[in-house]
């Protein structure tokens, strides 16, 4: 056996450079045949799911301009709205990723939809009935409604959605199936740049003081066919069609790799859960929370000034106080469930070694379309923002399923360290100044990265899963995510103000500073990836087999 392996090894190492890259794309197209032939069902997921990519980057993109030029906000309260948005729809999924799958995909989805149709159109409404704006305003809490609308919808979608590539997809595609949904995601959000660009100049008079009213209220429209899309695509009948067809190709793939069928046990956790401990720390969180800065005025919290490395930075008492209020909710929430992934150490410190690349990512929508309207002004790249803003996403629809066939079969680990690498080094290009050129080229190499990276992060989380838990580990894999959007929106308004702030003159700017703070951040992670190797690769988990 031994020197059978080695004769193995010894073949491959003969091939040419050539050779490989032959055979890595021979492969790349045998997995896009077989994924073109997916089943109804799974189509019945991306479709609805570029029509949603769409309307969710797009309201993400014009949000902060939204609530700065329409509501009447300050950025730092942009960037906490933003916070609220992207970090409660993680946490959503943290919360509900169970249901969706006590409910099933198509269940899930269907109610999603239906929820996200009236939050949209919420937001839509705050813009159209001549609300006054304002903190707290009436127009404030309309639009507010209609975000957690939203919020609570995505704890829905998300996991079901991820859940269903799993359900509709071989081991053969599923690869393929991963980067197929994070592409065509981006590839609404590149579509919302021009929809998004278009209506808002068509409607500035019908929807003053800038139309963006308007594209809210096509986002409804768009939202609503997605509904339409799920629930014809997605019916029972297609759905027993392809679990059918998924099961004999598994098999087949199986029978001819020499692999024993996979075992199909239900794991349901029999230990009796104490939830008192849990919501008591959480209703003295959000008790805490009110009387911060965030709530109401009182007189009884503390604000400090403290000057760190240069930085004038204000801290908010009862704020941090109930920052420490939810981590420790959460700690008591883990600790009460032996089964739950983030009682894996190595499991833990995998997703949440991720968050500081993934604040590159927060700062598309929290930072980018500020700095190009603002840093650019007088350009097309400003006229423009939303167009541009969204390069990343079509870049990701192209390249991400290309990068996936070609390493599919690399090592999971290797390719964090490496996709997070080629992500963040590029941040140090804007460190240069306001260039179109060095923009373009520091978001084709930071997307490259991406691309390497999140869809075999997001595939390796619901491979390791064990099964009718993937909506749970889904959700708990994101969580990170969560924190990372949350830190990121209370830091983000405040490095804008002060060094790309709103109708100053580009040349007075200092955004030099803030990327080189910004990229100094993401290299975190891909530096702690190589420390921890050794320790990781032990214990790391690989696809749950039974």
């Amino acid at each position: 056996m031994n020197s059978e392996n080695e004769k193995q090894k010894t073949t491959k190492e003969k091939k040419s450079f050539g050779k490989v890259i032959s055979d890595a794309f021979h492969e790349l197209g045998q997995t896009f045949i077989a994924f073109a032939k997916a089943p109804t069902a799974l189509w019945g997921i991306n479709v609805p799911y570029i029509l949603e990519g769409l309307v969710y980057f797009g309201i993400l993109t014009i949000l902060g301009t939204y609530g700065s030029e329409n509501v009447g906000l300050l950025d730092t309260e942009s960037g906490l709205v933003y916070s609220f948005v992207t970090g409660g729809i993680t946490l959503a999924m943290l919360l509900f990723g169970g249901f969706a799958d006590k409910i099933g995909v198509r269940n899930s989805l269907r109610l999603a939809f239906l929820i996200f149709l009236g939050g949209r159109t919420l937001i839509a409404l705050s813009g159209s009935l001549g609300l006054t704006g304002g903190l707290w305003s009436p127009m404030f809490f309309t639009m507010i409604s209609g975000l957690l609308f939203i919020v609570v919808a995505y704890g829905l979608y998300q996991p079901a959605a991820y859940a269903g590539v799993r359900r509709y997809t071989t081991p053969k595609t599923a690869a393929m199936g991963y980067a197929a949904i994070y592409g065509l995601m981006n590839l609404g959000a590149f579509l919302s740049g021009f929809i998004s660009s278009l209506t808002r100049q068509s409607f500035e008079d019908v929807f003053p003081p800038n139309g963006l009213t308007a594209v809210f209220w096509i986002y409804v429209g768009i939202t609503f066919i997605a509904l339409m899309c799920t629930i014809f695509l997605l019916s029972r009948k297609n759905d027993e069609a392809a679990v059918k067809k998924v099961k004999e190709e598994t098999d087949k793939i199986n029978e001819e790799s020499g692999k024993e069928k996979e075992k199909e046990e239900e794991v349901k956790p029999k230990e009796k859960v104490k939830i008192l401990s849990t919501l008591i720390f959480l209703i003295i969180s959000i008790v805490l929370f009110l009387f911060s800065g965030l709530g109401f005025e009182n007189s009884i919290n503390q604000i400090f000034n403290v000057d760190l490395f240069g930085l004038n930075l204000t801290i908010d008492l009862f704020l941090v106080l109930g920052g420490l209020g939810i981590l420790i909710t959460f700690i008591d929430y883990v600790r009460q469930r032996s089964y739950h992934p983030f009682r894996d150490k190595r499991f833990t410190f995998f997703v949440f070694i991720l968050i500081p690349v993934q604040t590159l990512f927060a700062h598309n929508w929290l930072t980018i379309p500020y700095y190009l309207k603002r840093a650019f002004a007088g350009s097309v790249v400003s006229d423009y923002f939303e167009v541009f803003s969204n390069v990343n996403p079509v870049l990701i629809f192209i390249l991400a399923p290309i990068v996936a066939g070609l390493t599919a079969r690399a090592n999971v680990y290797k390719m964090m360290i490496y996709g997070t690498f080629v992500m963040a080094l590029p941040t140090f290009l804007l460190v240069i100044g306001p260039n179109m050129y060095l923009f373009l080229l520091y978001i084709l190499l930071m997307t490259i990265g991406e691309a390497m990276w999140q869809p075999r992060f997001l595939q390796w989380i619901a491979e390791v899963a064990p099964k009718n838990m993937t909506g749970l580990y889904m959700g708990v894999g994101q969580f990170p995510w969560f924190l990372t959007k949350v830190i990121t929106g209370f830091y983000s308004g405040w490095f804008l103000m002060k060094y790309c702030p709103l109708d100053a003159d580009p040349s007075t700017m200092n955004t030099e500073f803030m990327w080189l703070i910004y990229g100094c951040i993401a290299v975190i992670t891909p530096i702690a990836l190589i420390l921890a190797k050794n320790w990781m690769v032990k214990g790391f988990k690989t696809k749950h087999e039974g």
